[in-house]
């Protein structure tokens, strides 16, 4: 799949054009994205009329991204990168439209529908951290992964802060307030997908650094290998729990919080100034997650990262309901926890893989880390309604027990493996 006929400097222009691409194509979709995230659990409470269902939309976008991943993935293996990264993101417009339409129309089903649909531009986003660290050596992987992730920090400070201006705008206009942050990822993510199809050429699959890949043994393309082999690869399972266990008590948590907030007298803005330190935290510290898991190795920054996660859950739990600023340093911690294990986690899956293996494992395990999401999104809204967000909280902490000490148990034979 990587090109050999360019020169060394056309080759490395083309590869960094590429990466800051991707970055961008991120920042404009986790804009759109983050801002419709922000007000999805209060619109399915107003919709439904009940907290037990708030966490329907989070779980339906997270499902959406979980499908997304597998099917782009796929796609991605017969036609290039470019076409799964802009096909994610033209899905993700549509969604944004159904959305809309089910707040203004007040159905459920219609909004789940198009979060959904939202959530394959969610995929497209994530998707790219893979695209990028195809370009370089696997000892720079995780800076190449960490500087993709970071250009969704735009994202995390401007997206949720679009929630109330939107809804003033959508009340101008004579739609619901609510309806407001579903027409932002209709402007920005329909951006990133015409700046990933006009800028993404050549695909990044031409562009592909094969120095240090395992595809010298013919295996490029085939599917010959099974997945069981490659999932008894030392480094897999680690990466896939620790990716999975981050994932679940972060969502478990952030996807409950604006409503948690909403219901002792936040306002909107306050909500998405919260959320706003939240996925700052998630995004605009990446680049440091890189560099510590290039410099110390992954395993070592995937266990700090789920430690900081369950942290930031007891903080979560114990934060007093009025209190916004103690919340906003629980949510910022939480989202700093997850970056390290999100990087470094995401770094692992590349070692030892040929082009074909690495996508079609990062498409299904990208799949199996929105779909636990999914659940817990869900579980969220039950636990809240039936119990506290107090209780979430700890459920959250708790949670990370035991992926903890079965990735310290695995540790040594990830170092060894070549």
């Amino acid at each position: 799949m990587a090109s050999t006929d360019r020169r060394p400097p056309e080759l490395a222009r083309l590869r960094r054009r590429t990466t800051w691409a991707l970055v961008a194509g991120v920042a404009l979709g986790s804009t759109g994205h983050i801002a419709a995230a922000t007000v999805a659990t209060i619109a399915a409470k107003h919709i439904a009329g009940t907290s037990a269902w708030s966490g329907a939309p989070g779980a339906a976008v997270v499902l959406g991204a979980a499908v997304g991943a597998v099917t782009l993935s796929q796609a991605m293996v017969r036609r290039g990168r470019r076409f799964g990264l802009v096909a994610g993101y033209v899905l993700g417009v549509a969604g944004a439209l159904v959305a809309t339409g089910g707040v203004v129309t007040a159905s459920l089903p219609i909004l789940l529908a198009g979060t959904f649909l939202i959530g394959f531009g969610n995929a497209s986003n994530q998707l790219s951290r893979y695209t990028a660290a195809d370009l370089v050596p696997s000892d720079r992987a995780a800076s190449a992964i960490g500087l993709v992730v970071w250009g969704a920090t735009a994202g995390a400070v401007i997206g949720p802060n679009l929630a109330a201006p939107a809804g003033a705008l959508a009340v101008n206009l004579g739609l619901p307030e609510l309806s407001g942050a579903y027409l932002v990822p209709v402007v920005f993510v329909g951006a990133a997908a015409l700046l990933s199809f006009t800028m993404l050429r050549p695909d990044p699959y031409e562009l592909a650094d094969v120095s240090s890949r395992r595809e010298s043994d013919g295996r490029e393309g085939s599917t010959a290998v099974s997945l069981a082999s490659v999932l008894a690869r030392p480094n897999v399972p680690v990466a896939i729990i620790a990716l999975v266990a981050g994932m679940v008590v972060m969502v478990l948590i952030m996807t409950m919080t604006p409503l948690h907030m909403a219901d002792h007298g936040h306002d909107l803005a306050s909500i998405g100034l919260v959320i706003s330190g939240h996925t700052f935290g998630m995004y605009g510290l990446s680049p440091i997650s890189g560099r510590l898991t290039d410099r110390f190795g992954s395993v070592p920054v995937i266990l700090a990262g789920l430690a900081t996660v369950a942290g930031a859950a007891i903080l979560a739990a114990l934060a007093p309901p009025s209190g916004g600023a103690f919340l906003f340093l629980a949510l910022f911690i939480l989202g700093w926890g997850w970056s390290l294990g999100y990087v470094a986690g995401s770094a692992l899956l590349t070692t030892g893989l040929s082009l074909t293996e690495r996508t079609r494992l990062q498409g299904l395990t990208d799949g199996l880390i929105w779909s636990s999401a999914a659940a817990a999104s869900l579980g969220s809204g039950l636990v809240v309604a039936f119990a506290s967000f107090a209780a979430l909280g700890l459920i959250g902490a708790a949670l990370v027990i035991v992926p903890f000490l079965l990735i310290v148990a695995r540790r040594s034979a990830v170092v060894a493996a070549p």
